[in-house]
């Protein structure tokens, strides 16, 4: 408990785990959100039909945005733990 009041000892790497799997979790409903918002907003007036190899370019497109957005919470949250793992062996050290 000493160790946790004089900050010592971090609660944040379990914390860290738990908000990683709730945005990978949550990063697919919000792209997804996010682009039929893109869609509604500005392709509301537009009057013109998409071709199939267009439709694909699209999908392919957001596929690939999406993956992106999910390699990079993955990184950033690595980063974080590394973060803290490298604080907990310098701690043993002294």
């Amino acid at each position: 408990m000493q160790d946790f009041l004089t900050f010592k000892t971090f609660i944040t790497p379990s914390i860290l785990m738990f908000f990683y799997y709730l945005g990978a979790l949550v990063i697919p409903f919000v792209s997804y959100t996010l682009a039929k918002w893109l869609k509604r907003s500005y392709f509301k007036d537009v009057n013109m039909t998409i071709t199939s190899k267009q439709r694909l370019w699209v999908i392919g497109l957001f596929l690939a945005c999406f993956f992106c957005m999910e390699l990079f919470w993955r990184m950033l949250f690595e980063f974080f733990i590394a973060y803290f793992d490298m604080h907990d062996a310098l701690m043993k050290i002294v």
